[in-house]
């Protein structure tokens, strides 16, 4: 396999660094991401894949896994591997889509770290491995770049999107006025993958923002777009389910004693 990704310094103050089996499979699925958009053949089934995402299977990600390992570290329960995909997807990395006979994963963010070129002066780029090692190139000396991430004008996001990051973060500090302010243009670019990769509609994602953050619940575990687009269907099927409750319990309740059954 050709290419290479991106791969930002700030890895090193995540949790994850710290899981060398999380970390390997996090840069597997990196690294196995499609660039492009294309079709795959699965069996006999075209698939269309989009920049980010790859089609894979249990035994398929466990020999990925244990490629080059040494027979004492390799793991050899292709369900194990598949739970710490999924233990990855529940921490906002990815997004799994999953068929009786495959699985598609979406990198979150994709568009943000590897399509987008970054003008970060402090980014680091790390190519894939020649001769069992791997090249770097430190991009900190590049000169006349400002030390955003990511220009705004790069980004994708419309009017709404914005306001839609705007929103959520003003009412995650109503429950918690010490909340970190978050980067409000990476937030309204995720709010963008939900209306046009999820086809999501602007008035559905302002209804789960006002619910998700009145709920006793969901207020604590809703605190970002990730986590929002994560627990979407979730939180209609909760929405449904509670307004049928109530529909049920204001339904007027026959009363016996208020009848005569012998007229």
């Amino acid at each position: 396999m050709n290419g290479w990704i991106k791969l930002h310094r700030k890895i090193r103050s995540n949790p994850i660094f710290n899981d060398p089996q999380l970390l390997r499979l996090w840069l597997i699925c990196l690294t196995e991401a499609s660039h492009t958009e294309h079709d795959q053949i699965v069996g006999r089934q075209k698939i269309k894949l989009m920049p980010g995402e790859f089609v894979t299977g249990r035994f398929a990600l466990m020999d990925m896994y244990n490629a080059g390992l040494k027979s004492k570290d390799r793991i050899k329960g292709e369900k194990t591997i598949f739970r710490w995909l999924e233990q990855l997807g529940d921490m906002g990395y990815l997004t799994i889509k999953k068929t009786n006979k495959f699985s598609i994963v979406s990198i979150d963010n994709w568009a943000l770290y590897q399509e987008v070129e970054s003008s970060d002066a402090n980014s680091l780029t790390i190519k894939r491995p020649s001769k069992d090692h791997q090249m770097t190139t430190n991009k900190n000396v590049k000169k006349g770049k400002n030390e955003k991430n990511i220009k705004p004008s790069r980004l994708k996001y419309e009017i709404c999107d914005m306001e839609n990051a705007e929103y959520l973060f003003k009412e995650i500090q109503n429950n918690n006025p010490d909340a970190k302010k978050p980067n409000l243009e990476k937030w309204a670019n995720e709010f963008r993958l939900i209306r046009e990769r999820d086809k999501r509609t602007d008035q559905q994602i302002k209804y789960l923002i006002n619910w998700s953050q009145q709920d006793s619940f969901w207020k604590t575990n809703i605190l970002s777009p990730a986590s929002l687009r994560k627990q979407f269907d979730r939180l209609v099927t909760k929405i449904k389910s509670d307004k049928e409750q109530k529909k049920a319990n204001k339904a007027p309740r026959l009363n016996v004693e208020e009848f005569d059954l012998d007229d």
